[in-house]
């Protein structure tokens, strides 16, 4: 096991320091380690949640298999909610993940417990996700740009969306896919550790700003293909990029966001 899966135990049995919360259940040169957190989450509910973490000897190189159960939740709502975690894992990089993995099935079970609500809500998301939208994205900045742009290529491709990076004065990301989709990538951005700060150090896109977004049939474009990368270097070349891909209406709006 490599020795930051061992610092990240010891820091996970302080933080789960509550009686039953924490249990390292294996520990294994062969198998790797096994540890369960029983969590509290849900709001005013409080549903217990048992979440059972298997790191692989090769972790966090390869992310962990997870386990969901509860006595509050169906076992679909189980399975659901693990399957979005082993999405999130894997969207995240090869970095000690299972406390923000915790953190985010507090969001996962929250969800859940609001989609009993009614009907409505789910009616609006499955049209979200039926509907094609576009929307677009500004950074504050690209330091380490492999790491960055690599990460972002990633998301595009794990959750079924389209994009366009332009780097240049501005640095803009246009998306287009499902609404749920792109909302998530910009989740991502923002917890995430995508690049570096001035002094080196690992950092989020914190100061990231959803310019606009709407249905693309009312954004005037058309659908993007893959993943591209393009530089820029003058307003009228950005402006080219977005003529080229046929969205010269969705800059305009745009426009007075941008740095001149």
């Amino acid at each position: 096991m490599s020795e930051a899966a061992f610092e990240e135990v010891s820091v996970l049995s302080s933080i789960y320091c509550g009686e039953g919360e924490f249990q390292l259940i294996q520990q294994s040169a062969q198998d790797g380690l096994m540890v369960q957190i029983n969590s509290t989450v849900g709001g005013e509910r409080g549903l217990d949640v048992k979440l059972l973490f298997h790191l692989h000897p090769r972790y966090p190189s390869c992310p962990p298999a997870i386990s969901v159960s509860s006595t509050c939740l169906s076992r679909t709502q189980c399975h659901n909610i693990r399957q979005k975690l082993l999405d999130q894992a894997a969207a995240l990089p090869p970095e000690p993940m299972v406390h923000q993995l915790v953190e985010w099935c507090q969001q996962c079970v929250e969800v859940t417990e609001n989609s009993r609500s009614g009907g409505d809500e789910e009616e609006v998301r499955d049209r979200e996700k039926e509907e094609e939208w576009t929307a677009v994205l500004s950074l504050d900045h690209i330091r380490s740009r492999n790491r960055y742009t690599s990460l972002l290529e990633r998301w595009t491709q794990q959750l079924q969306l389209s994009g366009r990076l332009l780097l240049g004065r501005s640095i803009l990301v246009i998306l287009q896919g499902a609404r749920p989709n792109i909302k998530e990538f910009c989740r991502l951005l923002r917890t995430v550790k995508v690049d570096v700060d001035s002094s080196g150090k690992k950092c989020k896109e914190r100061m990231m700003k959803v310019l606009t977004e709407s249905p693309t049939s009312s954004s005037g474009g058309h659908s993007l293909r893959g993943f591209v990368v393009k530089n820029y270097e003058s307003l009228p070349e950005l402006t080219a990029a977005f003529q080229e891909i046929n969205m010269t209406e969705l800059y305009q709006q745009i426009r007075p966001s941008l740095s001149d």
